[in-house]
């Protein structure tokens, strides 16, 4: 299954309208001004002025080390790292690797706790680059080099859940699928889990072979998502593959009530209920499988082997009225397939049965034709 692109929004006003938060003076002041004056109008002229501004007040090494300037160092340059993304400022290649130092530099400091919202905001920006350079490596096919975006994104996003579906995802598409599987898992909870996710973890455990851990994820799932009859849909389909019918069964009413129109659901629960031996039901099913689509192959044979069955347990004119009903839907069988030995075998098995010669000696001269 593919993601769409998404990026947490930043909510900036509350920096960007509100320069008496700081108490810094005049000329903190300007800085988050001229923030606040791009904010409503757009102009890059404004980053520009901010950048200058902040740089002018660290000029010495006293500075450098002034915890108060650095922290509106680290605003500017964040946001402008974020929104700057085509760099129409001109700043140097190494900018944004130079304000992540500046961010984790900051993080140690002793008394960052007085400015944790202000550092929380950078953080932020940062972790907004990360996740759109994890989607533009996406989409030029560096997937190794989005697992790595993502993770630096979550180190300074870590509550931001959704990142797990992301580095997922580029997870998946590197091949590393275990790794894959694990990150959707975390947001198999109730306040994160997606079917998407779902259905992707699902996916990934079926495609490494390990069908347990598939159905085990589809549960925990359909316990979280009850609505969700596409994962009902998932987990039949692994039981149907698996030909565990007895786990089919107790699914099949719930299904069908759901996927009443769905020609494949109708066969699956045909198929369970022709093996179980409840004949009637599988009739039925097998029925509605060819009204809903009439071009299907599979339930107009099993329909046909189903009556043969039935032909076996039953004497005089019930077991011809079956035989000839089993020549009905294979002979339509042989037709959808022509090139399909095992129909005319039985073909050949029911025309023995009940002596009609004629026709045997048709499925005769067909099978020898198809076996020389």
């Amino acid at each position: 299954m593919t993601l769409s692109r998404k990026i947490i929004l930043l909510v900036l006003s509350a920096l960007f309208t509100a320069p008496q938060a700081f108490s810094q003076g005049e000329a903190l002041k300007v800085v988050v001004n001229n923030l606040a004056y791009y904010r409503q109008k757009g102009e890059i002229k404004y980053l520009t002025n901010a950048k200058k501004s902040v740089d002018s007040l660290i000029k010495t090494r006293s500075d450098s080390s002034n915890l108060d300037k650095n922290i509106y160092k680290a605003i500017v340059y964040s946001s402008i790292a974020y929104i700057d993304s085509t760099n129409k400022l001109g700043n140097p290649p190494d900018f944004f690797d130079k304000t992540v130092l500046l961010v984790n530099r900051l993080a140690e400091h002793r008394k960052i706790y007085k400015y944790q919202t202000e550092l929380d905001f950078a953080k932020r920006c940062l972790a907004n680059v990360y996740i759109r350079n994890g989607f533009s490596n996406i989409k030029s096919l560096n997937f190794e080099d989005a697992v790595s975006s993502f993770k630096n994104a979550q180190i300074y996003s870590p509550r931001f859940g959704q990142i797990n579906a992301y580095i997922a995802y580029a997870n998946t598409k590197a091949g590393h699928l275990p790794e894959a599987a694990r990150y959707y898992s975390t947001l198999l909870t109730p306040d994160s889990v997606k079917t998407e996710y779902v259905i992707a973890a699902s996916g990934i455990y079926k495609t490494m072979g390990d069908t347990a851990k598939a159905l085990d994820v589809l549960e925990r799932g359909r316990r979280l998502l009850p609505n969700e009859k596409s994962l009902l849909l998932e987990q039949a389909g692994i039981y149907n593959s698996q030909k565990n019918y007895k786990a089919l069964e107790p699914l099949l009413q719930e299904l069908l009530g759901a996927y009443g129109n769905n020609a494949d659901v109708a066969f699956i629960a045909g198929s369970c209920y022709d093996y179980l031996e409840q004949y009637d039901r599988a009739e039925s099913q097998y029925l509605r499988a060819i009204e809903i689509n009439n071009a299907a192959y599979d339930p107009v044979f099993n329909l046909g082997l189903l009556y043969l069955k039935h032909a076996a347990g039953k004497k005089g004119e019930e077991s011809t009225k079956d035989l000839q009903r089993s020549a009905q839907w294979l002979q339509k069988a042989y037709e959808m397939s022509p090139k399909s030995v095992n129909t005319l075998k039985l073909l050949q098995l029911i025309y023995q049965k009940n002596g009609n010669d004629i026709q045997l000696s048709n499925i005769n001269n067909k099978l020898q034709q198809l076996t020389n």
